[in-house]
């Protein structure tokens, strides 16, 4: 667990009087389009440091907050968001036209930046209480009984800095955070009933996990391969896949040795990753190991939920996962929603994780990863599914959703899984954090802004349809970029999310003599003196 120095005890009995204000103002906060209130942004990935530098440009990812924005259409909401780094100017125009009904100007007026101008690799959080002056800037922006604090995820930073600002966090309390691990996953899942791949407990050592994983073999034949994953690893960049089929060559004394040994020789999931930096982590973090689940074609689906102040259990999504990495384990993107084959299973399944969470006490948003395997029955295919993961965070799944139920101010159907804008049409996307190539590289938020408009890959309000983007601040140094494109039919979904990645390829494919790089068209934007400057942080007036 993240770790930091000892708050007084009356941090917790603070933090929890706080979040008993939001049951009272629950209905006025859930229903963004009329309530007036101030929603102060966080926008801190508070996770260990070590595993989020194995994501390319993660220090950008403060970034997929910026679907917040979208809460301004709302003519009475003031929106105040922090970063480490300030935003780019053109990534600010970019959300704020994409409001139906409300001037650029009025929203502008309504959204307060600041920013820590701190790079390190410290969360956001910290670095926002390690500045007594910037926090006391940021109080006086808001209004107490009408503001709450939102953010990625909850950890006794969060906490410290809710009680310091006086306001509610909406989000889960830190001292539940064991049961989004590995190990409390699969605790929650065993309560509730739910198939999960068999597996070990928390270990802290490799020797343990040596011996734990040898158990679970010998347990469980045939079984030819399991995970290693570090008990608070995230999109799959903690986990290592071990291939056992050797261990049939000793006897039952030897196998823990001889495991031990093939440490060194597991597929790690993360770019660069060795045994002896995972094995560093392990004294830290913890670890299981867990059967690997085999299956042609199967795939990797999740349901979404949140647990209302008054204990309410919602279900809001479903999605297919897009896996990549080495052996499929790495979170690139998803679709929406699930595939109706299992859609409402998994709804059942992520209904029981939500009941079992609120009696624990948890608060907002929740998701629970699965792997689903299809199996021939007679002349029909059925899915058998296995739960992975429970997630305490919002994730790579949630600003997709809320980009599309903010900007279609549509509804989620339960009973088909399904979502409908408000003029009754079924949509459907296909969302990534990590449209990522080479040649993309160089491009500015700018360049970006010049295609999207000469090629009109933007989202059309008349139709409901298009791509909106997201990452603006990766392309440059990473070629990297997010993007939701949304569509009538997961058809149209899938074309306008192949449009971009084509027109960006075309953009980016005349090389020069010079350097032999890409780049795109020049056509400048023109800009008045006033619009230049309009985007200052706020604790720079």
């Amino acid at each position: 667990m993240l770790t930091q120095n000892q708050l007084p005890a009356n941090y917790g009995v603070e933090f929890r009087r706080l979040q008993a204000q939001l049951r009272d103002r629950w209905q006025k906060i859930d229903e963004f389009d009329r309530s007036d209130c101030d929603i102060l942004v966080v926008a801190s990935l508070t996770l260990d440091s070590q595993e989020l530098q194995k994501i390319p440009g993660v220090a950008h990812y403060e970034e997929r907050h910026l679907f917040s924005l979208m809460r301004l259409q709302n003519p009475r909401t003031r929106l105040i968001y922090v970063t480490s780094q300030p935003l780019h100017p053109m990534a600010i125009e970019y959300y704020l036209h994409l409001l139906p009904g409300i001037p650029f100007s009025h929203a502008r007026d309504r959204l307060l930046l600041f920013s820590t101008y701190d790079s390190s690799p410290k969360s956001l959080t910290q670095k926002i209480l390690d500045r007594p002056r910037l926090m006391e800037r940021i109080r006086q922006a808001l209004r107490p009984e009408k503001s709450y604090m939102i953010c990625y995820n909850s950890t006794p930073y969060e906490r410290e800095l809710s009680v310091k600002l006086d306001i509610p966090l909406l989000a889960l309390d830190p001292d539940l955070l064991e049961w989004g691990t590995k190990s409390g996953s699969r605790q929650i899942f065993a309560e509730c009933g739910i198939p999960h791949p068999p597996g070990s407990e928390l270990v802290w050592t490799a020797e343990d996990l040596a011996e734990a994983t040898v158990e679970v073999w010998e347990k469980n034949q045939p079984l030819s391969q399991m995970v290693i994953k570090l008990n608070e690893g995230f999109s799959g960049e903690g986990n290592a896949l071990l291939d056992l089929r050797f261990l049939n060559e000793f006897s039952p004394g030897e196998r823990v040795k001889a495991l031990r040994d093939r440490f060194p020789l597991m597929r790690f999931q993360a770019n660069g990753e060795t045994w002896d930096n995972f094995s560093r982590r392990i004294p830290e973090l913890g670890a299981i190991a867990e059967a690997f689940i085999a299956g042609k074609n199967k795939r990797s689906p999740s349901v979404q939920g949140r647990i209302t102040p008054s204990q309410e259990v919602e279900i809001l999504s479903t999605h297919d996962q897009i896996l990549g990495g080495s052996d499929g384990q790495i979170f690139l993107g998803c679709r929406f929603p699930a595939d109706e084959a299992y859609r409402l299973q998994l709804q059942d399944l992520g209904m029981r994780v939500g009941q079992n969470l609120a009696d624990k006490g948890a608060l907002e948003r929740y998701g629970v990863d699965f792997i689903a395997v299809p199996q021939q029955v007679g002349d029909r295919v059925e899915w058998e599914v296995f739960a992975i993961e429970i997630n305490l965070r919002k994730g790579g799944t949630t600003h997709p959703f809320m980009g599309l139920k903010l900007l279609t101010k549509g509804r989620y159907d339960r009973a088909t899984g399904l979502f409908y804008s408000q003029h009754g049409r079924a949509k459907f996307y296909r969302a990534t954090d990590n449209l990522k190539k080479n040649r993309y590289i160089g491009l500015l938020p700018n360049d970006l802004m010049d295609i999207i408009a000469d090629r009109q890959l933007h989202f059309d309000t008349s139709t409901e349809t298009g791509s909106v983007f997201h990452l603006m601040g990766c392309l440059s140094q990473f070629g990297k970029i997010g993007l939701t494109s949304i569509g009538n039919s997961p058809q149209q979904a899938e074309a306008l999310y192949n449009q971009v990645i084509k027109v960006l390829d075309e953009e980016t494919g005349n090389l020069t003599e010079s350097t032999g790089r890409s780049f795109p068209p020049s056509n400048p934007i023109t800009w008045n003196g006033s619009h230049a400057n309009h985007y200052p942080s706020s604790d720079e007036n």
